[in-house]
């Protein structure tokens, strides 16, 4: 009995050793390769606040582009998309009222999927150039601002993708907003 009590106390010692300090150490390893040392990309805006660029951020007010919905609610810790599927009926009352919201805030403007669905990681911080083009007179009107300055700032955001539609980091272009020097 003592001999088997030391053999599973030593394994379990031998186990701890591997898979918590040299896992992480290779790991960590791996990071430092990895580019801006895997502590992610961040951005400043004209205040001084940091953002990181790859992580999805709530924007509420009418004088930013909006996101996408977040499953769960731009906490970047608890990254992750919800179980809710297109037969759960929670779920399709909550995107039914961001349709509702989304047409409200966006008037004459059809509604994207990407503004009314969140993103497999719930923190995506990139939306459609449809979903971008839908917002471009709420937030035109907000900031009183000419259509075609906001239409060609969003223009100039687009990302190319390889393997998919082209996009927008939404955090850039809002920054991009603040930074706008003409005023109508």
């Amino acid at each position: 009995m003592k001999r088997y009590f030391l053999s599973a106390l030593r394994m379990t010692g031998a186990m701890l050793v591997l898979c918590v300090g040299i896992y992480t150490l290779i790991l960590l390893g791996i990071a430092q390769m990895a580019p801006n040392f895997g502590k992610g990309k961040r951005i400043a805006d004209k205040n001084g606040n940091i953002y990181f660029e790859n992580i999805g951020q709530r924007f509420d007010r009418d004088i930013y582009f909006h996101s996408r919905p977040s499953a769960v609610d731009y906490n970047a810790a608890g990254s992750g998309g919800s179980n809710k599927g297109p037969n759960d009926a929670e779920y399709l009352k909550q995107v039914k009222q961001r349709i509702i919201d989304f047409e409200m805030q966006n008037p004459k403007s059809h509604v994207p999927i990407d503004m009314v669905t969140a993103s497999g990681s719930g923190l995506d911080p990139h939306i459609f150039i449809e979903a971008a083009n839908a917002q471009v007179n709420r937030v035109a009107k907000a900031r009183e601002l000419d259509v075609e300055i906001v239409r060609n700032l969003v223009k100039d955001h687009e990302e190319k993708n390889p393997i998919g539609p082209e996009k927008i980091n939404v955090l850039k272009l809002n920054i991009a907003l603040d930074n706008l020097k003409i005023k109508k």
